[in-house]
């Protein structure tokens, strides 16, 4: 079974919708599920990171509005006329936008939301009653459409990868052959509403038998790769192998062919291919390219920013250095024994009164991206250069 980051209830004819995230924080020794009732709750946890992924920012952001305007109308506290609530809407989206700068695809379905309140205030007979209706059925239909997405974006990308690198060639004529792939950061089901980017074709190379190894990054300094993507590859009892984020060069050094791909997520595409990225991206594009080992961007199109004309527009958003000098986490016993009921450990592992630069993300230019896997297909480069708009003219 797939790990859930976000359960959510829709409403039923006795209680408003309700909606919990998988607290992030906690993993991978402790599994647990927190409440979000608001706007504020959740700007806070995606502002903290309890929730994290651009995928999973964005859903969780359109249903907790939909969860506190579902509350609204139940206890009466929702406003009286359709321009009213279409409003509502319109400020609580652009406050839960400022929570995370940089993932696109919060600021997409910020916009998509905000077209659906206004038409439903234009339409005749309109009421407060069926804008905040038509509001809460797009935000859950976000939740449906992301779990569908990602799993054709694993397809898309398993079935490339069989088909353009050594490896898969080798794997499907002979599967005593092996067939690796590496990964940055967490791409999984806890970054979407499930299944995954990235990690998505992980999963579908495993699905298909070509797989024979993932290797995970630490993702130096949230550690999202040895929390998260390890947690979820154990958890899917995928042969998996975990390393610090300094040792890929030596990995690829060491593999060769067998390495078929490295493949990431984005938070960002520009329109040029661009691409911004959990930090350390653009260092494995860099290395991906000096050992000819394929580089994948795996992401849904509202990923992909076409009035973003490349990355030096893209804001890259910078995190307090005590990330850096500080880790956290749970004591263990001189047996080995994770001591998971007692309260985590912060410990200090920097010198006292050193500066830090702590920036969340980096660019990865396109040059070195050899194709961006989406739910539609893999865009490659046609001379040189990435040509996004005919899949947005591909029905969805």
């Amino acid at each position: 079974m797939v790990l859930q980051a976000i359960q959510y209830e829709p409403a039923s004819a006795s209680s408003p919708p309700t909606l919990r995230i998988l607290d992030q924080l906690l993993l991978p020794h402790r599994t647990a599920y927190e409440a979000i009732a608001n706007c504020e709750e959740a700007h806070a946890a995606i502002k903290q990171m309890k929730v994290r992924g651009a995928p999973a920012i964005a859903i969780v952001a359109a249903l907790a509005l939909a969860v506190e305007i579902g509350v609204a109308a139940v206890t009466g506290k929702l406003a009286t006329s359709p321009d009213e609530v279409r409003e509502q809407i319109s400020q609580r989206l652009d406050y839960l936008k400022t929570s995370r700068p940089t993932a696109v695809n919060l600021g997409d379905a910020v916009g998509k939301l905000k077209i659906v309140a206004k038409k439903a205030a234009l339409q005749s007979g309109a009421t407060a009653g069926s804008v905040a209706q038509a509001y809460i059925v797009a935000a859950e239909r976000m939740l449906v459409d992301d779990v569908s997405d990602n799993k054709a974006i694993g397809e898309h990308g398993a079935r490339w990868i069989e088909e353009n690198t050594a490896a898969g060639r080798q794997r499907r004529g002979d599967k005593t052959c092996g067939l690796q792939v590496l990964t940055h950061c967490n791409t999984g089901s806890l970054a979407t509403a499930g299944y995954g980017t990235a990690l998505g074709v992980i999963r579908s190379l495993k699905a298909a038998d070509m797989l024979t190894r993932a290797y995970c990054t630490e993702t130096r300094p949230y550690n999202q790769g040895s929390r998260l993507t390890a947690y979820e590859l154990v958890h899917d009892e995928v042969p998996a192998t975990l390393i610090t984020d300094s040792m890929a060069c030596a990995l690829l050094a060491r593999e060769g062919n067998r390495l078929a791909a490295i493949v990431v997520g984005a938070d960002r595409v520009a329109a040029n291919g661009d691409t911004a990225n959990k930090i350390g991206t653009y260092s494995l594009a860099v290395l991906a390219r000096h050992h000819g080992v394929k580089f994948l961007v795996a992401a849904p199109r509202t990923t992909i920013d076409l009035t973003t004309a490349s990355g030096k527009d893209i804001v890259i958003e910078e995190r307090a250095p005590e990330e850096v000098t500080r880790i956290k986490g749970p004591k263990v016993t001189v047996d080995g024994e994770v001591q998971v009921d007692e309260a985590a450990q912060v410990i200090s592992i920097a010198a006292t009164g050193i500066d830090v630069w702590n920036p969340a993300f980096d660019v990865t230019p396109a040059e070195l991206i050899d194709g961006v896997i989406t739910e539609v297909g893999v865009v490659e480069k046609t001379a040189g250069k990435f040509d996004f708009q005919p899949i947005f003219q591909h029905p969805s």
